[in-house]
């Protein structure tokens, strides 16, 4: 089984329909997915609550209670969790020695990026990121096309020296679908085929699959 977290100390940036548009893309794929919803707004548990039943199916986790981290079905091949918000270093360490990648999504604002500088500085503090055992992937969110905001985004990914694996644009079809339990990947017609495209880079990363997604 491959873990991969998405986790940002700011509160906002999209973790959650981050973690169900990668749940989602997996479960249409064939591999058999579950989603952990480590946030007490639990959003994933509610928006795995209305998915319908001829949707791939994807196994829903209540990890809330620091007790049940780590508790997954034994057949999932991949599991996605959806961090709380406002995790530093020390409250996410929990969820990421369970972690083999750490998905990173921030917007192109101030306040994300001076968060998510400072969460890269408190996951540096944990012994198993130091080590070089979990992956690391920034994942620009919301971004508007030819907005100014994006030149202060992409300065900040040079300052670090490190690049994000995709750029994810604003689209109205993200909160549409996830208020009916369902993800940009769950719907075959071709107008959303330009919106999974951006994610390629992203399951490029976490999965090696060579064959076609879309």
């Amino acid at each position: 089984m491959k873990t991969i977290l998405v986790a940002n100390q700011k509160g906002g940036c999209g973790k959650t329909i981050t973690a169900i548009s990668l749940a989602s893309a997996l479960a249409e794929k064939g591999y058999k997915v579950a989603l952990a919803d480590a946030d007490n707004q639990k959003s994933a548990l509610q928006w795995l609550k209305h998915r319908p039943e001829d949707a791939a199916p994807i196994q829903s986790l209540d990890w809330r209670d620091s007790k049940s981290i780590g508790d997954v079905p034994k057949n999932i091949e991949y599991l996605i969790i959806d961090a709380p918000g406002a995790s530093t270093g020390k409250q996410a360490e929990p969820l990421i020695s369970e972690a083999h990648a750490i998905i990173v999504p921030l917007q192109p604002s101030f306040f994300d990026i001076d968060s998510t500088r400072r969460f890269l500085k408190h996951l540096q503090n944990i012994k198993r990121i130091r080590k070089g055992k979990v992956q690391i992937l920034l994942l620009a969110n919301r971004i508007r096309p030819n907005a100014a905001s994006n030149q202060e985004i992409q300065q900040f990914f040079d300052r670090i020296d490190q690049q994000p694996v995709a750029w994810i644009t604003e689209r109205t079809p993200y909160g549409r679908l996830a208020m009916q339990g369902l993800a940009i990947f769950d719907k075959p017609q071709k107008m959303y085929r330009e919106l999974q495209l951006q994610w390629q880079p992203v399951l490029n990363a976490i999965i090696d699959d060579p064959t076609e997604w879309f």
